[in-house]
């Protein structure tokens, strides 16, 4: 079994580039040295509360150095961080909070109220940390974050007791498109491995092999080897991930100052810090991103950005295309997976070759099998489920059954299936389909939202889109298109339809059009198809 700790790393850096910093936040930065220092007390002081061994500790914070620390400190005390969404109403919070077992939670103080009308329906949690911010001290009955960070630790580096191992636990949380919150197990063995092992095949940073070679390979006196502006949301895996690559290399943490997204901030921010990396969830960013660009020509130096990656969200062609025509140094990267299957393809644009190097290739350690286990052939035309094997977290927190759905034995090896539906092309390129919790049955046929969306969102005049099933007395559904329009132009469904039927089969035209200001995508980038869907029905006048 692997050895790999996530804090075994953070502070083999951390005493090899002390003053380096590792967050930055508009005018604020911490060090290398402040974070593993600041860790080592928080750690200290969970596990002189009381905190068990494996226990749980949530960070149901907003992005910031904070968010950070508390996972460090997590993984030095041999406890496992929980990501929570801060988006949740109390009663999925109570849900999240119990189901994961948390014993400990770090909070922002603006979520003050909710909590206290919450608190006494979760009497696992033993230790409340409260995080000032501005008009909101920390409340009587939580400890103050910044005293304890402040403080000196016990011990430099800190260690639990009863040590640390690869098999300690990450919990990510995931909420998917339906059902409840559900807990994706990672080892941090398989978790550090299986984002790159402290490399990164796009800034050509070579994994390591030893604990003492991710401090040794750091040189204090040369710049950070990755400076990467995140923009999305530390409570989801493409955030939180992508940070840990960041900080795995030696490099620094570059998170937006305001909590609400400014894609002229962002741009701004790539400027001063001079960030050769960039990281969104899909048309979320990308579209405001690109808009800011070609409303303002020439007024930021993009020059160092030399990568723009994305993950969680499918996004249009000429999206990419506009963003490379002004960042004309850099790639994008589009990964695509899960939370509980990381790595499943990848696609890489550059400038003038965005068509050409667009398409998903399989990852090295994933195949598309049907739903009775036989490989699908390239070029068949064959629909099946994408699956991919080798590092895996090890299954769904209490919860065996859906687990065994997700993680199955094929071909005598376990694979992580999560239910994406794909074709593979002749050249071994996927064409992505969609999830199947989401698939359309019309007149028999099955039809699958997001190859709709990608048609439509290839429109002159689409902002955004997200394609629903609506009630049919004929066909059982007909399909809804539900639009976001740029403003410049009024959408007709006869319009739409026709641009659709220019690449899709004609089955897979939209039938119903409902128009709305936005499509409310979350901050990760994804869509609440459930949510949409009871937008649309009401817009239409139709029942359930």
């Amino acid at each position: 079994m692997g050895a790999w700790t996530f804090a075994d790393v953070w502070e083999a850096i951390a005493a090899k580039a002390p003053d380096r910093p590792v967050v930055a936040q508009g005018p604020r930065e911490i060090t290398w040295g402040q974070f593993d220092a600041r860790a080592d007390a928080l750690a200290a002081h969970m596990i002189a509360k009381g905190v068990s061994h494996e226990a749980k500790v949530a960070a149901y914070l907003f992005n910031g150095p904070e968010y950070l620390e508390t996972y460090f400190a997590a993984f030095k005390a041999g406890i496992a961080p929980i990501n929570t969404n801060y988006r949740y109403g109390g009663e999925e919070l109570v849900y999240l909070f119990d189901n994961a077992d948390a014993e400990v939670v770090v909070f922002h103080a603006g979520f003050t109220a909710t909590i206290e009308a919450i608190r006494h329906r979760l009497p696992k949690v033993k230790l409340w940390i409260g995080v000032s911010e501005p008009g909101h001290a920390v409340p009587v009955w939580a400890d103050d974050y910044d005293a304890i960070v402040s403080g000196p630790a016990p011990q430099r580096p800190f260690r639990a007791p009863w040590g640390r191992s690869g098999q300690d636990l990450l919990l990510l949380y995931t909420g998917g498109t339906t059902g409840m919150p559900k807990g994706v197990m990672w080892r941090q063995d398989d978790l550090f491995n299986v984002i790159g092992a402290g490399g990164q095949a796009a800034r050509g940073v070579e994994p390591v092999a030893s604990i003492q070679e991710a401090g040794d390979r750091v040189n204090p006196a040369e710049p950070a080897p990755a400076v990467s502006l995140i923009c999305c949301p530390l409570m989801h895996g493409t955030g939180q991930f992508s940070a840990f690559i960041t900080m795995n290399m030696g490099g620094t943490v570059a998170l937006l100052p305001s909590r609400g997204f400014s894609a002229i901030e962002l741009w701004n921010e790539a400027e001063r810090l001079k960030a050769d990396g960039i990281v969104i969830v899909g048309l979320a960013f990308s579209t405001p991103m690109l808009e800011a660009l070609e409303a303002n020509p020439g007024r930021w130096d993009l020059s160092n950005v030399k990568m723009m990656s994305s993950s969680g969200s499918m996004w249009s062609q000429e999206n990419k295309r506009g963003l490379l025509s002004f960042c004309t140094n850099a790639m994008i990267f589009d990964s695509f997976g899960s939370s509980e299957a990381v790595g499943m393809g990848a696609s890489a644009s550059a400038p003038g070759a965005e068509v050409e190097t667009a398409a998903f290739m399989l990852g090295p350690n994933c195949a598309v099998f049907t739903e009775e286990g036989r490989r699908v052939v390239p070029g068949s035309g064959e629909r099946g489920l994408v699956a991919v094997s080798g590092f895996l977290p090890a299954g769904y927190y209490k919860d065996p059954e859906k687990s065994d759905r997700t993680f199955k034995v094929i071909e005598g090896q376990r694979w992580s299936v999560p239910g994406d539906w794909a074709e593979v092309n002749t050249d071994g390129t996927l064409k992505l389909l969609g999830r199947g919790s989401q698939c359309i049955n019309t007149g028999g046929e099955k039809v699958f939202p997001e190859e709709v969306e990608e048609a439509l969102k290839t429109h002159l005049h689409v902002r955004d889109a997200v394609v629903v099933g609506v009630p049919d007395a004929r066909f059982g559904e007909r399909i809804c298109a539900v639009v976001e329009p740029d403003g410049a132009h009024d959408l007709t469904l006869a319009d739409l339809s026709e641009h659709v039927r220019a690449q899709l089969a004609p089955y897979k035209a939209p039938r119903e059009l409902v128009v709305v200001d936005t499509i409310g995508r979350a901050p990760n980038g994804k869509v609440d198809y459930k949510g949409v869907k009871e937008r649309a029905l009401k817009a239409l006048g139709v029942g359930a």
